[in-house]
């Protein structure tokens, strides 16, 4: 069958890879796409709803698999299902009500209190009643979350240290510091612990556990500096037991896909569950994402030895419990190469090279495209993901750091820690 996969990053890069390991895909497409996903299938740009539809129809597009989270919170599914020519297109992603877990920190945290799924408290926040927002700031002990309402590409999070660093950000951020992603701002209590990340794959009554991971999310080694959209990740974290799950499984995945069911909310497709770990080991939701983590599914998906396709397929036809999804015993590591600079001021143009792989070893492209010449250049902050199997945390670890080395731009930044709390 045809298939369309639709984004850009690394994330796209490892599912058109998975994608294309499957019988059933006679035809890749990839829109907008880098220069990874160029080398293995075909780029396409489609800039609206309109062009897809098109698209979907001119090239027999059976399936379309949704990467970021924008097209699913501005309705891509719904589009699909309302259109007499596209509704029984099999579209990989939850309807709007859906993505809205993630479109929404105070939808989150309202269907996080409503089902009774663990949470840390929190307060909803306005210009209009900034001064319930100090006074919830003032019953907290430092340091302080604050969360633009929104979607602000990955970085709507603030951490502050102080009260009135709290309270300024908080003003700044109603006054627009993320745009209209920070119209709403929700407060949250901090939860002291250690982040993991949960993916379960549902088709709205059954569900499948993906390969747990964990991301680091700061720039600097010992996870210091400024909050990125990721700078690597581990997948299975080894502090993550069976007996954790079991509790993550009980008190957070069921009652989330039983509350989709209870509030009549389309969901076939990906949930992030962001979960922390309390020093009482009790676990807690910190946030939903609509689909899957960058860079985590670049350490989740190599280790998975499912038809991908297969398993879609079975998803979409409300059978997914009739797949038996096999997961590699292998543990996978992540890094993340940047421009150095990111993700603040970043130099793009620079020329790619030592990209060769070997068994085990994956370059996902995030930020890259090609010159004029045919060379493969940088083109965002972070330009690309090296990822190894191996037989544990620390020997993949030592693969995913050598193909790090080995792969050359100017100015390439990566983390030489990923992994230290392990």
């Amino acid at each position: 069958m045809n298939i369309l996969l639709l984004g850009s990053g690394g994330r796209e890069h490892a599912f058109a890879s998975k994608l294309l390991q499957s019988s059933n895909c006679s035809q890749l497409y990839v829109s907008p796409g880098n220069a990874g996903t160029n080398a293995i299938a075909k780029n396409v740009k489609l800039d609206s709803f309109e062009e897809i539809k098109d698209f979907c129809i001119k090239n027999d597009i059976k399936m379309v698999v949704v990467g970021p989270e924008q097209p699913l919170v501005d309705g891509i599914y719904d589009f699909f299902v309302r259109d007499e020519m596209l509704k029984n297109i099999a579209i990989i992603g939850p309807s709007k009500a859906g993505a809205m877990l993630e479109g929404s920190k105070a939808y989150c945290k309202n269907f996080l209190v409503k089902h009774k799924i663990p949470t840390a408290q929190y307060k909803e926040i306005t210009i209009e009643n900034i001064d319930e927002g100090f006074q919830f700031l003032d019953t907290l002990t430092a340091p302080y979350v604050l969360k633009a309402n929104g979607l602000a590409a990955g970085k709507g999070v603030l951490i502050c240290s102080t009260l009135d660093e709290a309270k300024t950000e908080l003003k700044s951020m109603l006054d627009g510091k993320f745009g209209n992603a920070s119209n709403t701002v929700v407060i949250e209590e901090f939860m002291h612990g250690i982040e993991f990340s949960v993916f379960v794959l549902t088709d709205n009554d059954s569900y499948k556990i993906l390969p747990i991971a964990k991301d680091y999310k700061r720039i600097g080694e010992g996870d210091t500096g400024l909050n990125t959209g990721g700078m690597g990740a581990i997948s299975p974290p080894i502090f993550v037991t069976d007996d954790i799950m079991a509790i993550v499984e009980k008190t957070i995945i069921i009652p989330t896909i039983d509350g989709f069911k209870k509030d009549n909310i389309i969901y076939n497709g990906f949930v992030y569950i962001g979960i922390m770990l309390t020093p009482n080991n009790i676990p807690k939701v910190v946030e939903y994402n609509c689909r899957m983590g960058d860079p985590e599914t670049q350490a989740v998906l190599p280790r998975i030895k499912s038809d991908l396709v297969e398993t879609f397929l079975k998803l979409s036809d409300g059978k997914l419990n009739e797949i038996d999804f096999e997961i590699d015993e292998q543990a996978c590591v992540t890094i993340v190469l940047a421009s150095n600079g990111y993700p603040e001021t970043f130099e793009k143009g620079k020329k790619i090279t030592n990209l060769q792989q070997q068994e085990n070893e994956f370059i996902f492209h995030a930020g890259t495209t090609l010159d004029n010449e045919g060379n493969i250049i940088s083109s965002g902050g972070r330009v690309l993901t090296t990822s190894a199997l191996g037989k544990n945390i620390q020997d993949a670890l030592k693969k995913a750091n050598t193909i790090a080395e080995r792969v050359q731009f100017e100015n390439k930044y990566y983390r030489k820690d990923i992994g230290f709390d392990m």
